[in-house]
C-alpha cells in the first residue's frame, strides 16, 4: 500500500488517528500542515490568510513532495491532509494518477465537527480564516456538507469516526489495510 492518506473535515480526528495507525503499523507519521510550514516556513493559517490560493499551491507541492519519495508498497506512510484536500484540483489530479496511494476518510457528523472547532476557537481566541464569514456555524454546515460528497467519491476506505476514539479508528484501519 505504501502511502496512506486520512481526509476529511477539520477536527475529525486525522492527527491523532494519523499518529496511533502509524505507530501500529510501524510506518512514518507526516502532518500536511507541518510539512507545508517546513517548506515554506510558514503556517498552513498565515498562507490561507495571504489567500486560499496560496495555500492550495503549497499544500500541492507538500503532496508532491510525498508522492516523490517513492513507495514500495512494503513500507508505510501515513498522512494527514487537511481539511480542504478535496478543494485543491491540483492535489486532486495527482492523488487520482498516483497508484500508490489509499485515500481514508474520516466521517464525523457536522455537529461534532463543529463542536470540536469551536473548542478549538474558545482556547485560541479565533476561528479558522474560511470561516470568518458572518454566520461562521453555517458557513460551516454548507462546506461540511459540500466537502463530505467530495470525500465519499475520492476514497478508497470510509470509516465512521464519530463517538470512536483515535486508538479504536486506528486498529480498524489497521484491520482493513493490513500494514
Amino acid at each position: 500500500m505504501g502511502l496512506v492518506i486520512l481526509t476529511g473535515p477539520k477536527h475529525s480526528g486525522k492527527t491523532t488517528v494519523g499518529r496511533a495507525l502509524a505507530e501500529q503499523c510501524a510506518g512514518a507519521f507526516t502532518d500536511m500542515d507541518e510539512l507545508v510550514q517546513a517548506l515554506t516556513g510558514k503556517s498552513p493559517r498565515t498562507l490561507f490568510k495571504e489567500g486560499p490560493d496560496v495555500f492550495r499551491i503549497a499544500e500541492a507541492e507538500a503532496l508532491q513532495s510525498l508522492l516523490n519519495e517513492g513507495h514500495d508498497g512494503r513500507s508505510f506512510r501515513i498522512v494527514a491532509a487537511g481539511g480542504g484536500l478535496v478543494d485543491n484540483g491540483a492535489a486532486l489530479y495527482l492523488l487520482k494518477k498516483s497508484n500508490t496511494v489509499t485515500l481514508v476518510y474520516l466521517d464525523v457528523s457536522v455537529e461534532t465537527a463543529w463542536e470540536r472547532i469551536s473548542i478549538t476557537a474558545e482556547k485560541t481566541g479565533e476561528l479558522p480564516p474560511f470561516l470568518n464569514t458572518a454566520n461562521p456555524q453555517e458557513t460551516h454546515r454548507l462546506l461540511h456538507e459540500r466537502r463530505a460528497a467530495a470525500y465519499r467519491e475520492i476514497a478508497h476506505i470510509i470509516i465512521k469516526a464519530d463517538g470512536k476514539t483515535p486508538e479504536a479508528i486506528g486498529k480498524e484501519l489497521f484491520a482493513v489495510i493490513l500494514c
